[in-house]
This record gives structure tokens, C-alpha cells and sequence, in this order.
């Protein structure tokens, strides 16, 4: 059995938003899906990652980076998440080149780009954006900065070459962290 699970995120600082990312599709063990895949709370980012039919070409990519025992680790870690789908709105021929093993360095950075350190759920992502007047600006694993938005009551990821992508489903919660996925690849300068 699935059910939609509606998720309702309440600041001290502004009234209730809702619609932060679109419904949730909840396994019947009450645990959230992803690309088909149950999302356990006690299994790794990679591990369940791994399961998600949406997520294949990220989980390559981060054993082709070789970051697998790092996103396995105790963490914790936030991680927006890119889709296949985001990964196939780069131009053609990028995902294949950055698996080559001799651009190995730029897809780290890539990568380490859409980690940031600690756990950051959705409310405190939205609570960071009101205190800041409408943004936050996040520093990512790679050390490079992701400044985060709301639009019409998404949450929004604006990278260092002006790409936007949209939290398409959030809070996603591992043992090592929590998983935003997102609609499009965010690029470092």
C-alpha cells in the first residue's frame, strides 16, 4: 500500500508554508519513497540511494568520484540530491565526461558541491531564509556557496553560475543525514 503523506512546516518567524515540495509518496511502513525505493532512517545516504530508480546516475557518479565510504560515514551530512532527469538537462556528453576517470577531480567538486555539513532539515532551511531576510547562503563540502530561496513556497538552490533547482521533495532522513531531492545538477564555479 502507499500513501500520500502531506508535509506542513510551521515557523516561530512566518506564518505556516505549506507546498515546500511536492507530496510525498509514503511506503505502507510509513518510511518516505524515492524513485520507487523505500527510504529507511537507518540506513546510510548511499545505501539508500542506491535503491532509488530517480538517483542511478548520481550513485554512479559518486562511486566514480570514489565518495562512497565518505557518504557513508557518521556524517552528518545534507545533501541535495539531483535526479536523472536533472543529471539529463546538462548538455550532451557531460555526465560521460565527467565519469571519465581523468576528470575525476571535477566531478568531486561537483559532487562535494551538493553536500553540505550537518543535518539541515526543510524548516530549518525555510527559518534560515525568513532570518535572512529571504536567503541563505550555504557552504557545501566542496567550499564553494549555494544560496537558498523560497518561491512560491519551494525551496530554491541558486549555484555560483546563476542555475536554479527547485527542492522537489525534502527531509528525506538517513542515518548519516537527510536527502533534499532536487530538479536540476547545481554547478560550482
Amino acid at each position: 500500500m502507499i500513501r500520500i503523506k502531506f508535509k506542513t512546516f510551521s515557523l516561530s518567524l512566518a506564518a505556516s508554508i505549506t507546498a515546500i515540495t511536492a507530496p510525498a509518496l509514503v511506503h505502507a511502513s510509513g518510511y518516505p519513497m524515492v524513485g520507487g525505493a523505500e527510504m529507511v532512517p537507518t540506513k546510510s545516504i548511499v545505501e539508500n540511494a542506491a535503491k532509488s530508480q530517480d538517483h542511478t546516475t548520481l550513485v554512479a557518479a559518486v562511486k566514480a568520484a570514489g565518495l562512497v565510504d565518505t557518504l557513508s560515514s557518521a556524517g552528518p551530512f545534507t545533501v541535495f540530491a539531483p535526479t536523472n532527469a536533472a543529471f539529463a538537462k546538462l548538455p550532451a556528453g557531460t555526465v560521460e565526461t565527467l565519469l571519465k576517470p581523468e576528470n575525476k577531480a571535477t566531478l568531486v567538486k561537483v559532487l562535494t558541491y551538493h553536500v553540505v555539513p550537518g543535518k539541515v532539515s526543510a524548516a530549518n532551511l525555510v527559518a534560515q531564509i525568513k532570518a535572512g531576510g529571504g536567503s541563505a547562503t550555504l557552504t557545501t563540502v566542496a567550499g564553494g556557496k549555494l544560496v537558498a530561496s523560497l518561491m512560491d513556497g519551494k525551496v530554491m538552490l541558486t549555484d555560483e553560475k546563476g542555475g536554479m533547482a527547485t527542492v522537489t521533495q525534502a527531509d528525506v532522513l538517513q542515518s548519516n543525514g537527510v536527502i533534499h531531492v532536487t530538479d536540476a545538477v547545481s554547478l560550482p564555479n
